[in-house]
C-alpha cells in the first residue's frame, strides 16, 4: 500500500497495490500490520458500515464525541464521491480547515480519518456504494455534526446546491462559529 500524507496532520490517503491480469484484479484493502508500519496508527477496527446513495446526496459532517470518538477508513466500491474531513481539534493549528479527496471504484483510494475530525461525503456518480471501517462502536448519544454548508468552511461539494439531497437531521447542524468542539 502507498500512504499519501495530506496538508492537514492526521488524515491519510491510502492507495492499495493492485494486481491485475486478464481475469480482473485483486488487492488487499486493509492490512493492520502494514498500516501500522507505514503510519504509526495501531488502529483496531471493530465495526464495518456500508451506505448506498444516489447522485447529489451529501452525508455529513458527522463525528462521534469522546469517549466514543471514531477513526475511520473509508472507500467507495461503486461510483464516485468527494470525501471531506474537517479538523475539529481545538488546539490544532489547522482547526476549522478541511481536506477533500475523490474516492471511486476506479481509483480504489481509501481515506483514513483519525479521531478529532468531522467527516462527510457527496455523491458525484449516479449511485455510490460507500464502505467504512470504524475503530469504535456507534453510540447514538455521542453523535455530533457540523453544517455541511457552513460559509466559514466554504466546502465545494462539487454538486449544485439545488441538486443536494440531505437527511432531515443534516439540515440542522451548527456552523463552526456556533460550535464548541469536544476535542
Amino acid at each position: 500500500m502507498n500512504i499519501i500524507k495530506t496538508d492537514i496532520e492526521g488524515p491519510l490517503i491510502v492507495e492499495p497495490l493492485i494486481h491485475g491480469d486478464a481475469r480482473g484484479y485483486f488487492f488487499e484493502s486493509f492490512n493492520a500490520r502494514e498500516f501500522y508500519k507505514q503510519t504509526g496508527y495501531n488502529t483496531q477496527f471493530v465495526q464495518d458500515n456500508e451506505s448506498r446513495s444516489c447522485y447529489g446526496v451529501v452525508r455529513g459532517l458527522h463525528f462521534q464525541k469522546p469517549p466514543y470518538a471514531q477513526a475511520k477508513l473509508v472507500r467507495v466500491v461503486q461510483g464516485k464521491v468527494l470525501d471531506v474531513a474537517v479538523d475539529i481539534r481545538k488546539d490544532s493549528p489547522t482547526y476549522g480547515r478541511y481536506i477533500s479527496t475523490l474516492l471511486s471504484d476506479e481509483n480504489h483510494r481509501q481515506f483514513f480519518i483519525p479521531r478529532g475530525f468531522a467527516h462527510g461525503f457527496a455523491v458525484l456518480s449516479g449511485v455510490a456504494l460507500f464502505q467504512y471501517k470504524c475503530d469504535e462502536y456507534y453510540h447514538p448519544e455521542a453523535e455530533g455534526a457540523l453544517a455541511w454548508d457552513d460559509v466559514q468552511l466554504a466546502i465545494d461539494w462539487k454538486v449544485p446546491s439545488d441538486k443536494v439531497i440531505l437527511s432531515e437531521k443534516d439540515k440542522h447542524h451548527p456552523s463552526l462559529a456556533d460550535f464548541d468542539s469536544p476535542f
